[in-house]
């Protein structure tokens, strides 16, 4: 059976490049939408006038947009793509940029790429109606290691570590010393070697004690040595030093409408942060989002509400929604029918539900309650008084209490080992813990019986020591009770109380609206992971990663001629 038969590699062929693309390219697309912009806008650098000319900045929009689309992300890739790829050729005019122009001009142009890509949606938006928006969140890796990456219960671990080996070596040596001429020393344990592991371990000591110290300084919760922006984040492998972007994506073309570049290890608190740009460009109406459990958080959603913004949260099972209270203000006059935020604001804390609002709140009413307040002037707590140095603080430790050093923020306990805060929560009492430390704790029974847990312990910010009942007991000491003597009194003030009732509808919708992007971006675009650094960069990388995505949907949606109509209108 004859084979196909291909070219002859002599012959020579006169045709132009044009020929060369298929016609219906996506490169043509990227090609039209770039050469309509107004690189004036965007605040591209423009090189000196002096030396060697430059390269073109439209042809090296082109190269990014295309080569994040077909998942060629690096520098040296889109510097090689430049000399083999035909569409590349055909859209740059044949140019050959080093790898290192090809990066230098990425970092130097990146706040430009997230207006581009508004630029790109603005074009496609009068051709397609958008629905109603989902937000989620997806951790990617910064160009970060875990081992480069510090939280302070880490640092302490460590430091212990090394200063248990630099006693041990320590001892070693004085050993040797001792019997040198009294036995024969082991050819892989010499001196020599002591001392070099000895130097070894002092050195990433002293950098591990600077480290805390640092972080003590700055009240910094995580340290990353490589992307100082990057945190350490739980994702489904475990953990890893990421970033959290979140997109915002349309219901009813899937295409991404926005999207903000956060370090916040939780969703919590970032619904309306996304939704801010959309609701800019929607002056005139309500937007709705819809959201997953991760997003719950009370003063968000009433702030979404106070902007327009309709939010759809997930709730447990068992609940319908949510219970929301802010604080009364009596007004005269209210415009219900109103959607400027300010008058959906004033409606808001006067009682009243405005009518856009009729299908999501009930049940709003204006009650009466009492506060606790604590009279600041009143007398501060009488608790221990504040030891003088650390080793004080352990002393006392040592005898069944928990010690907190306000300074360093940290709590020492009964055991010897250091807490560190975990959280603040929301009645202001501040939470240490250490995991690693109540995992192998010898003590364990005599402070904290749970099974695979460990300790948590609260502080107010006025409490320098609490007892650990179970440890005194243990020990036959008796408790003393310190607490806390404050004036305080009830007060009066009026609230207003709504039941805001999630549109189940919308939400079952959510899974299969806001996932799809990510998975695309992540597995067919293979950008699971930023090569830039700095929350500024990402946020610029992720923009061209958001721009390839729409380029392709928007084309599967609209159809190439209609494409290429709304990008060289502009």
């Amino acid at each position: 059976m004859p084979y196909v038969s291909g070219f002859d590699r002599s012959q020579m062929m006169f045709c132009s490049w044009d020929t060369l693309v298929d016609e219906q390219s996506i490169a043509r697309i990227i090609d039209a939408f770039v050469n309509s912009l107004n690189m004036n806008e965007y605040g591209v650098k423009v090189p000196s006038v002096e030396g060697r000319p430059s390269y073109n900045p439209k042809s090296m929009y082109k190269l990014y947009i295309y080569g994040c689309r077909k998942g060629i992300r690096s520098s040296r890739k889109l510097s090689e793509s430049c000399k083999v790829n035909i569409e590349v050729k055909w859209m740059t005019g044949g140019i050959e940029p080093d790898f290192r122009t090809i990066s230098d001009f990425r970092k130097e142009n990146i706040d430009s790429l997230k207006k581009i890509f508004h630029e790109f949606n603005r074009r496609i938006s009068g051709a397609v109606e958008w629905g109603f928006t989902s937000v989620d969140g997806s951790k990617m890796l910064a160009n970060n290691s875990k081992d480069n990456n510090f939280t302070k219960n880490k640092l302490d671990d460590r430091i212990k570590w090394l200063n248990g080996h630099t006693e041990e070596y320590l001892r070693i040596l004085s050993d040797m010393d001792e019997q040198e001429e009294l036995e024969e020393i082991p050819e892989n344990l010499t001196k020599e070697t002591l001392e070099a592991k000895l130097k070894e371990a002092q050195e990433r000591l002293a950098r591990y004690e600077a480290y805390q110290k640092l972080m003590e300084d700055t009240g910094v919760s995580q340290l990353s040595l490589t992307d100082a922006d990057a945190r350490l984040m739980k994702n489904k492998n475990g953990f890893a030093v990421a970033y959290n972007p979140q997109t915002a994506v349309d219901s009813e073309t899937h295409l991404i409408r926005d999207f903000a570049m956060t370090n916040q290890v939780t969703d919590h608190g970032l619904l309306e942060t996304t939704m801010a740009g959309i609701k800019e460009e929607t002056p005139t109406g309500i937007v709705e989002v819809v959201s997953d459990k991760g997003y719950e958080d009370a003063e968000d959603m009433i702030n979404c509400l106070g902007q327009g913004i309709i939010p759809h949260v997930i709730t447990d099972d068992g609940k319908d929604g949510y219970e929301l209270e802010i604080p009364y203000k009596e007004v005269t006059e209210v415009d219900t029918t109103s959607i400027d935020p300010k008058e959906l604001k004033k409606a808001l804390h006067a009682g009243k539900i405005p009518e856009v609002y009729k299908d999501v709140i009930s049940e709003m009413r204006v009650e009466e309650v009492r506060r606790k307040v604590v009279d600041e002037a009143g007398e501060k707590a009488e608790v221990c008084s504040a030891y003088g140095t650390p080793e004080e603080m352990q002393k006392r430790a040592k005898e069944g209490y928990f010690v907190r050093d306000p300074e360093r923020n940290l709590v020492y306990c009964p055991a010897g080992e250091i807490l560190r805060q975990k959280c603040i929560k929301k009645n202001g009492n501040i939470r240490y813990a250490n995991k690693n430390a109540c995992k192998h704790c010898k003590n364990r029974n005599k402070c904290y019986k749970g099974k695979n847990e460990w300790k948590e312990i609260d502080f107010t910010k006025d409490q320098l020591q609490k007892p650990c009942k179970d440890w005194l007991k243990a020990e036959g000491k008796a408790v003393e009770e310190t607490k806390r003597k404050e004036t305080w009194r009830f007060e009066k003030t009026n609230v207003v109380k709504f039941f805001l009732k999630p549109n189940r509808e919308k939400t079952s919708q959510r899974m299969c609206i806001s996932e799809h992007p990510f998975g695309t971006i992540k597995r067919a675009m293979g950008a699971s992971y930023f090569l830039l650094r700095g929350i500024r960069k990402v946020a610029g990388e992720f923009a061209l990663y958001c721009l390839g995505y729409n380029l392709e949907r928007a084309k599967n949606l609209l159809g190439f001629n209609k494409m290429m109509e709304l990008m060289e209108k502009g």
